[in-house]
Formats: C-alpha cells, structure tokens, sequence
C-alpha cells in the first residue's frame, strides 16, 4: 500500500520518503520506530527532526547497503529504588516487555543487587524515586552510594536508560534519577533513550519511556530477537480486579467518625469505605490512593479572579472530554500547589513583569519563598493583569493527585472494607486560610453514603515480616499510627505468636488518643506486647516518641539483637529523622557500638528489610 498526500496528513515530499524507506524495514525496526514516534511525540521537536532526517538518509541509500544489527546480548538488568512502590510496578511492567522479545531480565530493589554483577551488565534500566528533599529513597540508598564511590566499575559497552519519579512542588525535583543518568553516562555506559523525569502525574509519560525502551532494544539486537506476541501495557491477571489507578474503584462510605475527643483542637477522620463487587484486595502496609475534589469555595474565586464563565466548556482528557471549567477546576486540576514549572508557564500569559523577574535563574531563592504555602489564587491576585483563556487551563495546570493514605484495617478482619485514618488540614498563610484538598473534603463534605473514587497501591517495601514469630517494632505518631492498627488486625486474624511493642505519640492524652481502645483490647488479648505512649502537651517539656525509645533503649536493643523488625510511619521531615537518631544512640550506647558500626548496623537492618519506614 502506497501512502499519497490525499489520504494521509503527510507532504508530497514526506510521503515520497516514507513510501521509500517502509518496504525496506523489518518488523523489530518497524517495532522499535513506532515505539520511538509514540514516546517523543509529546512536544520534542527535536527528536522528531532527528527521526525524520534519519528516515531521509535511509530512503536515500540502496536497499542492499541496509545490513543487519549485529548479535546484541540478551540479557537486561532492571533496578529500581522506590518508597511507595510506583518504580517497582513500572519496573515490572518494562520486565514483561522484555521477557516477552526474549530477554533474560533481572529484576531488582537497589538494596538487593549484587553491585559485583555491574560490570557485566549489558542492558541496565534505571527506575527510581526522588524522596523528601532531593534524597535517594530508603532501598536506593546503598546502591547511589556505591555507585558515586570510587568502586563503581567502568561501564564501557553498556547501555542504559533512567526513569525518574518526582514531584514538581519540590525543589530537587527527580534529583535522585538525575544523579543516575549523569554518573552513568560518567561511567562509561551508552545511553540509548534520553531521561524521563515524570511529576505526580506520571503514567502516560512512564508508559512512553517503557514503550521506547522496548523499541531501543528491540532494534539493537533485532538479529537475534524472537517474534513474541504484543504485550498489553496494563497485563490484568486472571482473577485480578479490573480497577486501578487509571480506573478508580467508586466506593461506597459506610462510615465517618471523628476520632479526636471533644475539646480537641484536631479533627481526624476514621473513614470506613465497601469493596463490595470491586474485587479489590490489599495487604497490610499497603495504602489507598483518595481522588478528592478541590474546595468548592475556592474554585469561585478563581473563576471571578479571571472573569471566566463558569459554565465554558473546556477539554479535561486526551480522548478530547470536556466539562464545564467549574468541573475542570473542581475536579481534574490542581489548584492548591504552586511549582517551579507552572509559574515558568504563566509568564506567557501575564501582564506583570515582575512574574518573569521571578523565575529568572538568580532569584532562587525568592522562588522558592514564593512558591511555599501558596496556591493559584495567590498568583492570580499577586501578579495580574492576565490575559489567561479558560481554554488554557489544561496546558497550565497539572492533573489534581491522588492522595495516598496507609490502610488501617485488615481484609481479614473486615472482609470487603478498607479503613483509612485522615487528619483535617487546615492552617492560616501569607493572610489565608489554607485548607487540605482531600482532609477538608472527607471531613466536611463527604457524608455516609457516599462515593469516593479510589484505587489500592501496593507498598512492597512497608510489609511485615513472613515469620509470624518474628518480633515487631511499631513507631507510628499521629495518623502514622494507622498500618499498624492493620498490622496487629491481622496478627490477631492469623494467630501471629510473636512479639509486638507500639510506641505511639499525639499531643493531648484525653482527646487525641487515636484508636486508643483498640490498643487496650489487644494488650488484654496478647496481640499487643507492648505500648509506649508520649502526649508533647501534657506536661511542661514536650516528651515525644523519640524520648519514650530512649527510655526504654536496654530492651528495645534486646529486641533487635533477637532479630526483631522495626517499622516507622509518619512525618519524614522531623519525626522520621528524630527516630533514626534515636535508634542509632540505643544501638551504639547498648551495643557497644562506635558512631560509624552503629550506623553501618541499621544499614544492615535497612537492606534486611528489618528496618522499614513509611514516611511522607
């Protein structure tokens, strides 16, 4: 078949090329290019130019100087470094694509690889995470450090490719992918598809790296690759439930109580939602993602700020769906967080110069001041007058997140329900009331009855142990405390004889108890060992739990040197930090440890997977 200008969108000259190169190519080629076009046609021009310039000089050459590919190895090497499990799910989906062109594949946590195999690596994909402030996440750590020391091998002969999950809100953001790729590319190794650096929003354009992966390497060792069938980007195994991040669960709320006792000045929400017919199952340690509606309140004043009908139509999806841009703002966009690229974006459409002084490269500072605590109505208000269309809020804003929330129940307790715990946000900035999207909407306007969409993601990197005998050590302040009322549901489900000492903090002992007779039932019953509790605003000195491990350090050590695991959930930036400390002052004072073997102990826990943290 024969492409002419008249039933396709390409020139006479275009076509002429491509009726020229088309015969000549084979079917991994064909593979490998239609992976490539459907990667970099999202706004790289430059790539795209680069293909269309390698199509003319294919077309132009006589068919008999097209020689084959020689023999590439056979083998890839996936390694991804994940908190929350999102690299993990990608790295096995781009393990499947290349099992299914007959590649042998090894599939490994950082923490887990054998850094002695890096040398031999033919093919080597990079999936990984940044975390908090530019760090590597926890099962990443071992690994970026030994692959910026002086014992990382040359990588001469090797090709690779990273992948970089991060979030734009963040100033270092996908700094940890970053690091890979520039120190990989210093090693030695061939990259053979540019970085992806993805934002909370991350699946078409993950999808469009593992896509162009698979092509790259499906054209370089196309001599010896076997033809395999396709395999869909989104396998569904049998017996697997149909819903998904992509395709949300609508569940129905049982039931909303407000933990906090009266006179508290907190609100947290133990919100009970039905699974019932979804199919969906989870285990404990794993979280539900919540897709919340932005506040109705602060959708208005947006739309009055720019003058804008309400009632406009605006497209909302790829497939071209519209909704009112009243929906589109309530609904699909994120309104409440401000980032480096979006403020790059509105230059365009502002008519204050200061907007553009701000993101120049010199005022970093002042941006990253600007940006804290702040949300598009502030921007809107600060730097007017604009020019901004209702049709441009699909190129300016980001898709609204799902937030992720530690499960609080077991399946096996409550059979077809899932238990989240949810604290109100609400706090007072730059002369605002600030308020969180999905707190504020659980807890004022979503009523019994109800439909919430979400989905289940798996955190296999927050999992308690295998051997129901093991002991366990839970930190978990606040709402941290929630996967461990899950972890101890199902150890009364199962029958798990082995110890299990909680230390649990919260400001006031009276009203913020969270689950307080749930721990008393399971200390009368067994299921709980132990309980250190530490309220910072009933006494004169703050006491947190930090300060309770501490006291306790003697038998904690105990604990530990009799193969105990530690898990700890909550605040990353303060209490995850405190607790660390804490753990490597008992392991150094009661292990006989100096500063360095304390830390190198708990590295060792950490890569056991004795050590575990979940924070946010």
């Amino acid at each position: 078949m024969q492409l002419q200008v008249t039933n396709s969108p390409f020139t006479g000259e275009q076509a002429e090329l491509l009726n020229k190169l088309l015969p000549t190519l084979t079917g991994s080629q064909m593979q490998w290019l239609s992976g490539y076009l459907a990667f970099y046609g999202a706004g790289n021009n430059v790539a795209l130019a680069s293909v269309a310039a390698g199509a003319a000089a294919v077309a132009e050459a006589p068919v008999a100087t097209i020689s084959a590919v020689p023999d590439a190895p056979k083998e890839a090497t996936i390694l991804f470094g994940s908190q929350t499990g999102n690299a993990q799910r990608l790295a096995g989906r781009l393990a499947d694509k290349l099992k299914a062109q007959g590649f042998e594949v090894t599939l490994s946590a950082m923490n887990q690889y054998k850094t002695n195999k890096l040398k031999e690596v033919g093919y080597l994909f990079i999936l990984a995470s940044t975390h908090g402030e530019g760090d590597p996440p926890d099962n990443a750590l071992t690994f970026y450090e030994f692959l910026n020391s002086k014992r990382a091998p040359k990588l001469d002969g090797a090709k690779f490719s990273v992948l970089a999950l991060g979030d734009t809100s963040y100033e270092f953001f996908c700094k940890t992918g970053a690091d890979f790729d520039a120190r990989l590319a210093e090693l030695g190794a061939e990259r053979i598809v540019d970085r992806v650096d993805c934002d909370v929003d991350f699946e078409e354009l993950a999808s469009g790296w593992l896509t162009a992966v698979a092509g790259a390497v499906s054209a370089t060792s196309a001599a010896a690759a076997p033809q395999a069938a396709v395999v869909s980007a989104f396998p569904v195994a049998a017996g697997e439930s149909e819903y998904s991040r992509s395709n949300p669960f609508m569940a129905e709320v049982l039931d909303s109580l407000n933990l906090n006792g009266r006179g508290s000045d907190r609100e947290t929400r133990h919100l009970e939602l039905s699974l019932e017919g979804s199919g969906l199952t989870y285990a404990p340690g794993d979280a539900v993602g919540v897709y919340a509606y932005n506040d109705p309140a602060l959708v208005e004043e947006i739309i009055a700020a720019l003058n804008w009908n309400a009632d406009e139509k605006v497209v909302t999806g790829k497939a071209g769906e519209t909704s009112t841009v009243r929906e589109a703002l309530a609904h699909h966009y994120e309104i409440t967080v401000l980032t480096k690229p979006l403020l790059e974006k509105a230059v365009a459409f502002s008519g204050n110069s200061k907007l553009a002084e701000l993101v120049k490269p010199d005022n970093k500072e002042d941006l990253k001041a600007y940006l804290n605590g702040r949300d598009l109505l502030d921007l809107l208000r600060d730097y007017a007058p604009w020019t901004l269309k209702a049709a441009d809020v699909a190129s300016l804003l980001r898709k609204l997140p799902p937030r992720l929330y530690s499960i609080a129940s077991s399946v096996n307790a409550h059979p077809e329900e899932v238990h989240l715990t949810i604290r109100k946000v609400e706090y007072e900035a730059h002369g605002r009331d600030r308020k969180g999207v999905c707190s504020v909407y659980v807890s004022e306007r979503l009523q019994p009855g109800d439909k919430l969409p979400i989905f289940i993601q798996e955190n296999p990197n927050f999992k308690a142990p295998v051997n129901p005998e093991t002991p366990v050590i839970m930190v978990g302040p606040g709402t941290g405390v929630a996967p461990f009322r899950a972890f101890l549901e199902e150890r009364e489900e199962t029958g798990a004889e082995g110890k299990s000492w909680l230390f649990y903090g919260d400001r006031h002992f009276v009203t913020d108890f969270l689950y307080q007779t749930d721990w008393q039932r399971m200390l009368k019953d067994g299921v709980l060992s132990k309980l250190d509790v530490a309220f910072s605003r009933d006494s004169d000195e703050k006491v947190y739990v930090q300060h309770r491990m501490l006291e306790q350090g003697e038998e904690l050590y105990k604990w530990l040197d009799n193969g105990a695991h530690v898990y700890v959930c909550g605040d990353e930036k303060h209490m995850a930090h405190d607790v660390q400390s804490a753990l490597l002052t008992i392991i150094g004072q009661y292990g006989g440890k100096s500063q360095e073997e304390a830390a190198a102990y708990l590295s060792a826990l950490q890569e056991q997977g004795r050590y575990q943290r979940d924070v946010y």
